[in-house]
């Protein structure tokens, strides 16, 4: 058992950590990056009831329906609505980096709860895949909304509430186009991992876009110290 939650939790302290040192500005209070990642974990129980209440209850007749679009948007929606109520105007959110590190832990509290009862159920030898696949996928889903609530925060009158949509919707599109390649390809071994590099390649693009942000940030703020 000790075993399968240290293989189950590895993944995501690996990749907040990596996350987390690529912050270059002020350092991050750890009870609230630790408070993002206990309510994304939390929130996997509601959302595996309701989609447990959809399922029994045949609310979905298709496939795509049930499979692709409900999950990723019930998911998607959970976290930002967690990062708009617990995050987004919090005091220590300081610059648009921030919200990278927000996103990604509330993400993988989430991903982290759904890894263990999955392996749980379906035992060790999915370690890998489950690594590599869902819970990598999710962190940079939590990486491009942080992003753009980053962008959000720091941004004034509809701005601000257009990149509060982006943050929405752009990691929904993502995980709808994850969820999409696995459900209803065949040979999804094939098209997930060009996928995979590719939300790699955006998900780190968001990172580095992000430290611009905050490097401005900061430096505008400089220029108004006496």
């Amino acid at each position: 058992m000790i075993i399968l939650l240290t293989v189950a939790i590895a993944p995501s302290l690996a990749l907040f950590s990596y996350f987390y040192l690529r912050d270059e500005f002020a350092e991050e209070p750890s009870k609230l990056l630790f408070q993002c990642f206990v309510y994304g974990a939390v929130m996997t129980f509601p959302i595996l009831f309701i989609q447990y209440v959809f399922e029994a209850e045949r609310v979905f007749q298709y496939l795509f329906t049930k499979s692709v679009l409900f999950p990723s948007m019930l998911e998607e929606f959970f976290k930002w609505l967690v990062l708009l109520i617990a995050v987004y105007r919090h005091i220590d959110f300081e610059d648009p980096y921030d919200g990278i590190l927000y996103g990604a832990s509330v993400s993988l509290g989430f991903a982290t709860v759904e890894n263990i009862l999955y392996l749980l159920e379906f035992g060790l030898q999915t370690a890998f895949i489950r690594a590599f696949l869902p819970v990598s996928s999710h962190a940079l889903f939590g990486v491009v909304m942080g992003y753009y609530l980053g962008r959000a925060k720091f941004s004034e009158g509809k701005s601000s509430r257009k990149w509060l949509g982006v943050a929405l919707f752009g990691s929904l599109l993502l995980h709808l186009a994850y969820n999409a390649i696995l459900y209803s390809n065949s040979v999804w071994s094939y098209s997930v991992i060009p996928f995979m590099l590719f939300l790699w390649w955006f998900g780190l693009r968001k990172v580095k876009q992000a430290h611009q942000l905050s490097l401005s940030h900061y430096h505008d703020n400089s220029s108004l110290l006496p």
